[in-house]
Parts: C-alpha cells; sequence; structure tokens
C-alpha cells in the first residue's frame, strides 16, 4: 500500500513537471487542426472549453480557469469520492493490519502465506478492496493532465495579461499564489491522512514533499497553472471534510466503545 501511494504520487510529479516543462519551454499552441488523438481529443476540447468561457466572461481566462476548474472536479466529484472513501478506510485498518504483520513477521514462505490469508480476511470483514482506489484515479487522471496542458497550450491563457494581481501567462512576480498553492496542498494531503498518525512515514515524507514541489513549480510556471492548482486544492479540502466517514472506520470505534463499556462492568 505505502508503496502504491509512493509509486503513485512520483508518476504525477514526473508527468507534470515533464510535460509542463517541455511545453512551457517550446511552446506547441492547441488549436482545431492539432493532430494526435491526445492533442485532438484531449486537450483541445478542454482548451475550447476554457476559452469558451473566457467569452462568456468578457475574455477574463482567470475567471474561465476557475470556473471549469470547478466544473471538471464536479464532474469527477463521485470518482474522487469514491477514492478518498477508500483511502480513509485503508488507513482506519491500519493498526489491525500492522497487529498482523508483528504476529506473521517470519518472513518464510508458510508465514507470509498465513499473513497474505489473514489480511484479505481483514479486507473482507470491513469491506475494503485495496485495489479500489486505483480505478478512480486512473480515469480522473487523464483528465486532469489535459486540464493542466490545456491551460499551458491555449495561447489566449499565455496573452491573457493580468487577472488579479499576476499575468496568467507569467510567473506570479509576488509569489502569493505559489505560496498559497504549496499551503493548501499541504493542508489537503493533512486532512486526507488525518487519523494515520506516525502509522506510514512514506505518507508523512510526500506530506512535506508535494508542497514544497508544487511551491518550485508553482515559483517558476505560469501563474494561470498556479491559479488552477489553488482552486483545485481548496476544492478538495472541502470535499475530504464533507466525505462521509468509511464503515470501517465506524466499526473500529464502536468496538473500541464496546471494549470500555466490558471493561467498565468488569
Amino acid at each position: 500500500m505505502k508503496k502504491r501511494i509512493l509509486w503513485i504520487s512520483a508518476v504525477i510529479l514526473v508527468v507534470l513537471l515533464t510535460a509542463g516543462c517541455s511545453t512551457i519551454d517550446n511552446p506547441d499552441y492547441i488549436t482545431a487542426e492539432s493532430t494526435g488523438f491526445w492533442s485532438k481529443y484531449i486537450v483541445y476540447p478542454l482548451s475550447w472549453v476554457i476559452t469558451t468561457f473566457a467569452e462568456m466572461f468578457g475574455n477574463s481566462y482567470g475567471l474561465a480557469i476557475i470556473v471549469v476548474t470547478i466544473l471538471i472536479r464536479l464532474a469527477i466529484l463521485p470518482l474522487m469520492i469514491k477514492q478518498t472513501q477508500n483511502s480513509k478506510a485503508m488507513q482506519a485498518i491500519q493498526p489491525e493490519m500492522q497487529k498482523l504483520k508483528e504476529k506473521y513477521s517470519s518472513k518464510d514462505q508458510k508465514t507470509q502465506q498465513k499473513l497474505q490469508e489473514e489480511t484479505m480476511k481483514l479486507f473482507q470483514t470491513h469491506n475494503v478492496n485495496p485495489l479500489a482506489g486505483c480505478f478512480p484515479l486512473l480515469i480522473q487522471m487523464p483528465i486532469l493532465i489535459g486540464f493542466y496542458q490545456a491551460i499551458i497550450r491555449t495561447e489566449g491563457i499565455a496573452k491573457a495579461g493580468d487577472f488579479l494581481w499576476f499575468d496568467l501567462g507569467a510567473p506570479d512576480p509576488l509569489y502569493l499564489l505559489p505560496i498559497i498553492a504549496g499551503i493548501t496542498t499541504f493542508l489537503q494531503q493533512k486532512i486526507m491522512m488525518a487519523g494515520t498518525g506516525n502509522a506510514n512515514p512514506q505518507m508523512q515524507m510526500m506530506l512535506y514533499i508535494m508542497p514544497v514541489m508544487i511551491l518550485i513549480f508553482a515559483i517558476n510556471f505560469p501563474a494561470a497553472l498556479a491559479l488552477y492548482w489553488v482552486v483545485g486544492n481548496i476544492f478538495m479540502i472541502v470535499q475530504t471534510y464533507f466525505i462521509k466517514p468509511p464503515v470501517a472506520q465506524t466499526n473500529n470505534q464502536n468496538n473500541t466503545n464496546k471494549g470500555k463499556v466490558r471493561g467498565a462492568k468488569k
């Protein structure tokens, strides 16, 4: 589980960095004549939506990015809820998984097989699927990365000029937006990891690495991207805060309460 989270996070960062740097250094603005499946059917439609909303708002690409970011987040909200709930459910049973690892700590094949069997029973007991979080992520990532590239490759955004205190096509001169992007990234992950304690040191490490990397990217990339990150992060913070805790967590709490009652009776 820990390795999977780290691997997914690393892939996302590498994709964002390589896609962003290559496109910014060598602008290839998206148009209706752009070729290639990715450009024609993913990036261009998203760029067209941004441009359409910008025209509706008096050629304000800043407002368009905010609105379209929220609309996309709303469109993939069911997938995000499923992924977040699965993540919380996995977090809720981490203490029990740790006990199993300690109980079957021997590295011989028989013991490890027994550990796998007991772990699967634990998943079944709490109705947790360790792979359930991957499918929603695989579906939403092309959309989010496509929207990310649409922002970079839309010529109107690069030449949009000022929005609030910054130029959408240039880095924020005051560094306020990058700082906000870094802080909201940290808060989003902190809320997602609430209740894990020190059970996952690798995740704790990513809690600090991700915000720093986003901060560095936002300082050097056009402010339009930082605006996208900030709006998306705020949406995720609100979403994660209001998502109902998983059944597994509720069950664990109920079991804890029952144990306290039995202890009091004794």
